[in-house]
């Protein structure tokens, strides 16, 4: 299995690190089989794997339940899971307690934590205990209510001077590695070079340590337009639907059971 140092030697030798989310035991051993680095049990099953409008609502229950499915499916490789919202916000002990449960009830390596200068300390308070911090600036879908909704970060310099110090003091809180989302490409280069810890790019360019994307974008699950960032590696959408409508007209025209479906 990969490790925090696996990634830290990772960086030091130029070699991208590769991230994808998954939410199921099927996911997670496809991911696995294709040697990918990380896997991301991201808050996004929310959207994607429960049809809801954003990532609020998903509850601390939800996410070890799917951490757990995909530790089944992936046993050899390094699993991060997203903390969701109001499960770290309230105070650095609730948020200790739930990370906790995160890595001995579902098998997680680490935890995920949107959030600038104001999670240093619960940051802290996580990694004393033993448990890895991935941290995450930029745009946090958790803060979409005072962000004011989905909406590229660091366009000004101002801004990209607020990320810089949120990264630096992120990093001094003890996160071995940080996602950044939606933000232009020199603002996420100027986030980089402020830190000596591994970045992980969403929408964030070309210049992050790695990359990461959801497993429904990237497969093309879902019939709604991507985001620009996505790139689409195959469209395994019309592929099943394809394959449900011919197993539909199989079995209307009695082609299917055949003999060689039968005991």
């Amino acid at each position: 299995m990969k490790s925090i140092n696996t990634f830290n030697k990772m960086k030091s030798d130029n070699e991208k690190i590769t991230m994808i989310t998954a939410y199921d035991f099927v996911q997670a051993q496809i991911a696995e089989e294709a040697d990918i680095d990380i896997i991301l049990i991201g808050d996004s099953l929310a959207t994607t794997i429960q049809g809801k409008e954003n990532t609020l609502p998903v509850t601390v229950e939800e996410m070890i339940y799917h951490t757990e499915l995909v530790r089944r499916g992936a046993k050899n490789s390094f699993i991060v899971s997203d903390m969701p919202f109001m499960s770290y916000q309230i105070d650095e002990k609730e948020a200790l307690k739930n990370a906790g449960r995160f890595v001995k009830e579902s098998g997680a390596n680490a935890v995920k934590i949107e959030g600038g200068i104001n999670m240093k300390h619960t940051i802290v308070k996580i990694t004393d205990a033993g448990i890895p911090v991935v941290s995450h600036i930029g745009l946090m879908p958790q803060f979409i209510n005072t962000m004011g909704g989905y909406k590229v970060q660091g366009r000004l310099e101002s801004e990209i001077e607020k990320l810089v110090l949120a990264a630096v003091e992120l990093e001094k809180a003890g996160s071995f590695m940080m996602v950044l989302e939606a933000m232009p490409e020199n603002a996420a280069d100027a986030v980089q070079s402020a830190v000596k810890i591994p970045t992980i790019g969403i929408g964030a360019g070309r210049y992050t340590d790695g990359q990461v994307l959801v497993f429904h974008d990237a497969v093309g699950m879902l019939s709604s337009k991507p985001p620009k960032f996505v790139k689409k590696y195959a469209e395994t959408r019309n592929i099943m639907i394809k394959a449900l409508s011919e197993f539909k007209d199989d079995v209307k025209n009695n082609i299917f059971p055949s003999s060689d479906n039968i005991y």
